[in-house]
């Protein structure tokens, strides 16, 4: 069974039909990278697995997107829940006006964890799963802001990673990012695909070569061509992919 899928989704922002019955399915620990250019609706595609879309007003859904069996958009379905099993790192960092470990542990505490052992312990975890512990651990209580823009990112990362999620979604985590901070991240990204499902949305097609096992192009809304990633920078079926890849439009 897929972790993640989506059947025949149609998304409409008022009259702006910008997702045109996408289907696709990912498996659970791996890498996948949504390439395309500015506008095709990788982004959006990539919020409907936490229902970020349900705060823009009059979006309207149709189709089924479906995370480990259920159906996320069901009546049933609590969204607090959802966002707490998939998290998200977003394309600028967005550390809290706290400390590093407050931010590390904010997540925790707004799900009511008050055991102070647990918190240090996952705090410590997610800060090494995301490559920061031996950078950070000797200054926890200063600010989030102290830090670079790529350690900023990380402690992103591992705020998402804190309340154990089993997804991680990431909209460009990297764009705002020097190359050293980049290659830190993406190093970061193929490590975690051990214990987690990760999809990458990414201008950046080098990017989506060197840290994903799948990538789907979209344009114009359209899925257009999904498949190893090896096979769609190498071999692509599709005109339009091949056109993208080879740098012809975008």
């Amino acid at each position: 069974m897929a972790k993640l899928s989506a059947n025949k989704v149609n998304l409409f922002y008022g009259d702006n039909h910008a997702l045109k019955d996408v289907t696709l399915k990912m498996d659970a620990n791996t890498v996948t990278a949504f390439i395309g250019p500015s506008g095709c609706g990788k982004s959006t595609f990539l919020r409907l697995f936490n229902r970020m879309n349900d705060l823009i007003p009059h979006v309207r859904i149709e189709g089924d997107i479906v995370v480990d069996g259920e159906d996320i958009y069901s009546k049933e379905v609590s969204v607090d829940l959802l966002r707490k099993n998939i998290g998200m790192v977003f394309q600028k960092p967005n550390p809290f006006p706290k400390s590093i470990f407050e931010n590390v542990a904010y997540g925790m505490r707004v799900n009511g964890i008050r055991d102070k052992h647990y918190i240090n312990e996952r705090v410590e975890t997610s800060l090494k799963q995301a490559s920061l512990w031996t950078e950070v651990k000797d200054k926890l209580k200063k600010s989030a802001f102290e830090l670079s823009g790529g350690q900023q990112q990380r402690l992103c990362i591992a705020r998402a990673l804190a309340i154990e999620p089993s997804v991680v979604l990431m909209d460009e985590p990297t764009s705002a990012l020097d190359p050293l901070a980049t290659h830190k991240i993406e190093e970061l990204v193929f490590n975690l695909k051990a214990d987690y499902t990760i999809v990458i949305v990414t201008h950046n097609m080098q990017q989506a070569a060197r840290v994903s096992d799948k990538t789907a192009f979209f344009y114009l809304g359209e899925l257009i061509e999904y498949d190893d990633t090896n096979n769609i920078f190498t071999k692509p079926r599709e005109i339009t992919t091949q056109n993208y890849i080879t740098g012809r439009f975008g």
